[in-house]
């Protein structure tokens, strides 16, 4: 596992793990980016604690990738303890269909990880991340990595894109939950 921002920065004070926390996951059989954000508001309001990408063994058979990344992950979510995990939902491409097929064997891993570690989980349209960030549902790589560096204000774009996307789908995240919690208070209000 690579990281781009040090684990010193999640510790809150008496060096004990921030609470609150949403873990953002972009899932890969090669790469699986993640970023871990803080923020009681929306996406405006986050604040990137740590980010990085799970490097899988591309010779490796798919199961022990799939227990490499069960493993990676949850000394992350051991470590840091996030209430929240966003994924990325699966996105299929009538040309290639097996992809999603294999990307689901991941997936379910994060997902079900997530379940017995009693985290929330939100799924995420990549169409919504990127519509959130940029204003269009089909921004490119690039422009993601840009969008996420300005609002975080973060000195360089999140490198490799599994990064900028896992950041991404923790933002969208962050703003699904703030507006479920605005919904919520509107009902206790009127009633």
């Amino acid at each position: 596992m690579s990281t781009i921002f040090p684990e010193s920065v999640t510790r809150g004070a008496g060096n004990q793990p921030l609470s609150g926390l949403i873990l953002g996951i972009d899932p890969g059989l090669q790469r699986t980016g993640y970023a871990l954000l803080a923020g009681k508001g929306g996406a405006r309001d986050a604040r990137l604690i740590e980010a990085g990408v799970v490097r899988l063994q591309r010779n490796q058979p798919l199961g022990e990738r799939l227990v490499d990344l069960e493993t990676n992950l949850a000394a992350l979510i051991h470590d840091h303890r996030p209430t929240v995990l966003a994924c990325e939902e699966l996105y299929s491409h009538y040309k290639h269909p097996r992809t999603a097929i294999l990307m689901g064997h991941a997936r379910g891993v994060i997902l079900a990880l997530a379940a017995r570690s009693g985290l929330e989980i939100v799924s995420v349209a990549a169409t919504n991340a990127k519509k959130l960030l940029t204003g269009s549902g089909r921004a490119s790589k690039r422009q993601v990595q840009l969008a996420v560096a300005a609002l975080l204000g973060l000195a360089e774009i999140p490198e490799p894109n599994d990064v900028a996307d896992a950041i991404a789908v923790g933002l969208c995240g962050l703003q699904l939950r703030h507006a479920a919690g605005a919904i919520e208070d509107a009902g206790r209000f009127s009633q």
